[in-house]
């Protein structure tokens, strides 16, 4: 079954962040839009973002914002430039969302809450005018233009007309929620090139004894500082905290540096961690307190009635270190301030928050529009960036929907594609 709708509104395919502001942009403007979703309801992935607090993004200086997003600086400097962090921010407050700033510089709607933002920008883009079509998997075009839009649906193939199209798909991570990654061999086939998806923002293996796996899983590190040197011999070094897992490690300690762990691990099959496991404590004050006579003690109640060691922490030692250095303090404590982890692989690519790879940026024009497929745009997660958790993402995704929407605006105008711009 096979059947056609009017050619006059203007197509954006994924309803999360990136695809709701590219319809929010077209939508003010007066084009009329029709928004596309594999799913049976539209930001899902966004919602699940929002379970542990929706964080939307950070109030650091921002030069030290735009590093966060790494060797894709350059290309997403000039989407926030347009619609950076307090841009988002009175966005919100137009929205009806009021936004605080945590102890750690996120920033957060002052209800902590993903569900009454996205109830309340649906039902702004419905008032505007879009027009929201559900399970419609897109499966590409019809014929060798990009006129006509294909859609798998319930009813049987739709095949929609579009004078444009924004695409904002997503990558590969969590793809119950969505984000498949489907979408790469249709444009490959168009001769787009399509950079192979990496997990981002990633857990990682390691290969824990099986009595540590039974009785730690689920354990938090807490406070510990993660240092890490690159192959470049970059010493990166970070304070915070992160889970034990069944397999390995996750957590935002883990995922401030999951790239640089993955690219290690890449080049030579593991990275190595090392853990201060007592931070802001002196080694030689450490060493002091070990040394002291055990008497009777065990070392468990040793560490715990000198340093108030205990717990996971405790046990990592054991887990990782020869029954040797245990029973030295000056190895012992030097291990505490540098305890060496291996981690052996990224977690799979279905269980990451993000990923990297997608579209080249240097696949795409300024505004954000396929140079091969004149009129096709694409956002959010499809394109080949990647940033640490603490609103980076979100915000990036918000930047590059607007992006897209203002260029598709503008192609429209130029092509005079658009019945609601003649």
């Amino acid at each position: 079954m096979s059947r056609h709708v009017s050619a006059e509104a203007v197509a954006v395919i994924g309803g999360g962040p990136a695809g709701l502001m590219s319809a929010e942009v077209l939508s003010l403007h007066g084009v009329p839009v029709r928004l596309f979703d594999a799913m049976p309801s539209v930001g899902r992935k966004f919602l699940m973002a929002g379970k542990g607090g929706m964080n939307v993004t950070h109030s650091e200086p921002y030069d030290l914002f735009l590093s966060r997003y790494g060797g894709r600086q350059a290309r997403i400097k000039p989407l926030l430039d347009r619609f950076g962090p307090e841009s988002l921010r009175q966005w919100l407050k137009d929205l009806g969302i009021d936004t605080f700033v945590g102890t750690s510089g996120r920033v957060f709607p002052t209800d902590m809450k993903a569900a009454p933002l996205l109830r309340a920008w649906l039902h702004r883009l419905r008032i505007q005018g879009v027009e929201f079509h559900v399970r419609h998997r897109w499966t590409g075009w019809a014929g060798e233009g990009t006129d006509v839009l294909c859609f798998d649906t319930p009813a049987g193939e739709r095949r929609v007309p579009s004078p444009a199209v924004v695409l904002a798909l997503g990558g590969a991570s969590w793809p119950q929620l969505g984000s498949t990654g489907a979408w790469v061999p249709l444009l490959q086939a168009r001769g787009v090139p399509v950079e192979p998806f990496k997990p981002a923002n990633c857990g990682f293996k390691v290969l824990w004894s099986e009595y540590f796996r039974q009785r730690f899983a689920g354990a938090p590190l807490k406070p510990v500082a993660l240092k890490f040197v690159t192959r470049e011999e970059k010493v990166i070094s970070q304070t915070g905290e992160f889970v034990v897992t069944q397999d390995g490690v996750e957590g935002s300690l883990i995922y401030a540096v999951s790239s640089r762990l993955r690219e290690a691990i890449a080049a030579s099959g593991e990275a190595v961690i090392e853990l201060d496991l007592m931070p802001g404590r002196d080694l030689g004050d450490l060493i002091g307190r070990l040394s002291r006579p055990r008497g009777k003690l065990s070392l468990s109640n040793h560490l715990r009635k000198c340093l108030g060691l205990q717990g996971v922490k405790a046990a990592l030692l054991r887990e990782l270190l020869p029954a040797s250095e245990l029973k030295e303090p000056d190895r012992l404590g030097a291990a505490l301030k540098g305890l060496k982890v291996r981690l052996t692989a990224p977690s799979p690519i279905e269980e990451a928050i993000s990923c990297a790879g997608g579209i080249p940026f240097e696949a795409l024009n300024e505004h954000l529009m396929i140079r091969k497929l004149p009129g096709v745009f694409c956002a959010g997660e499809m394109l080949d960036w990647e940033a640490p958790t603490g609103g980076y993402l979100l915000s990036a995704c918000f930047a590059g929907g607007r992006a897209a929407g203002l260029g598709a605006l503008a192609w429209l105008k130029d092509n005079e594609s658009s019945p609601a711009l003649s």
